[in-house]
């Protein structure tokens, strides 16, 4: 059930700028127990949403990590995602209008500062583990840092202790895309459309890597010289199914945020801030993940004290953790029973 809860506080955000509120739309599954020792909470990722079966198959199910009928699961929309948590389509008090361009630069700290909110709101003082994928991590570790005895265990899947630079490439050439759009800039929810529908293009070559279109996309009459490829479809069509439901000023709001992405900030060395988290930790890389490689988890795996290191099989790239749902299940749930 999704739901919504508005907080009248100002957030400050770690750039200086200032949110006069925010709201933030959030998700549950399953019955917390009255000693509120049942708490599951997932962060997600970069585009998806609260409705974690939305994005997450097999996932939310009797018998899997996130069982409804074991756990209460919670997950909340990220800041600056247009999935009903205050972002560039929200209305700014100041002038009546939506934000669109004008809204504040934000990072994982903020969305996480968020998160902090919600809990305290639904009285969740402790979880039995943290989880998130991707982005997800980012803010999983984000807030273990910040508050080390929220959580009793960390699940961190394909992601790492800062974006590194391969990854903001990808998001620099995204934010060019959207940038040649003309109408980018323009005061309206459907400006730079196109730009954005590029822009995913390019992200999809990140997500999938090369083995998994080489495996799904290629075109059974081989002799084709010309014309209509299949992943030429494939990519056009990943490109509208986005600017069908983002916003091109929601999405750079969400790449700059993620860019912006270094647990090390202001906290001395990668060992000082991880060297921090003192819940037992799943580390969980994917063999052909584009973004992360399994080299990429190095600082996680050598500075988070308490950790274990599984590695998926998987020709589907940074997407296996989506994916691989059966494979994932069988590490998280061995992971969780091992720490009870």
């Amino acid at each position: 059930m999704i739901h919504s809860i508005h907080f009248d506080e100002p957030l400050e955000l770690e750039c200086g700028g200032v949110l006069p509120g925010v709201t933030v739309a959030y998700s549950t599954f399953g019955t917390m127990s009255p000693e509120r020792d049942n708490v599951i909470w997932v962060c997600h990722a970069q585009t998806a949403n609260s409705d974690v079966p939305d994005w997450w198959a097999h996932t939310v199910e009797k018998g899997r990590f996130l069982d409804p009928e074991r756990y209460f699961v919670v997950c909340a929309n990220i800041l600056g995602s247009p999935y009903g948590t205050t972002c560039p389509m929200s209305i700014n008090p100041a002038t009546g209008e939506p934000w669109y361009g004008s809204f504040p630069h934000i990072t994982i700290r903020d969305m996480v500062h968020c998160h902090m909110r919600l809990a305290r709101h639904l009285g969740i003082d402790h979880v039995e583990m943290l989880i998130g994928s991707s982005m997800g991590g980012y803010q999983c570790m984000e807030w273990t840092i910040m508050e080390p005895a929220f959580t009793r265990r960390l699940a961190l899947i394909a992601t790492c202790d800062r974006q590194m630079p391969w990854a903001i490439a990808f998001s620099e050439s995204q934010r060019m895309a959207i940038r040649a759009d003309q109408s980018w800039g323009e005061p309206r929810p459907d400006a730079a459309a196109a730009g954005l529908a590029a822009a995913r293009s390019v992200a999809m070559l990140s997500f999938r890597g090369r083995e998994a279109y080489n495996i799904s996309q290629d075109d059974p009459d081989r002799d084709t010289k010309t014309g209509d490829y299949r992943v030429s479809s494939y990519q056009r069509y990943q490109g509208k199914k986005l600017a069908n439901r983002f916003d091109a000023y929601s999405y750079t709001t969400l790449l700059n945020g993620t860019d912006s992405h270094n647990v090390a900030r202001g906290r001395g060395s990668v060992q000082q801030a991880l060297s921090a988290i003192t819940a037992p930790t799943l580390i969980v890389a994917i063999t052909t993940d584009n973004l992360f490689s399994i080299e990429g988890h190095g600082n996680l795996i050598k500075y988070i004290p308490n950790n274990q290191l599984h590695i998926i099989e998987s020709d589907y790239g940074h997407d296996g953790f989506l994916v691989e749902h059966n494979q994932l299940n069988d590490i998280i749930t061995t992971f969780y029973n091992e720490t009870v």
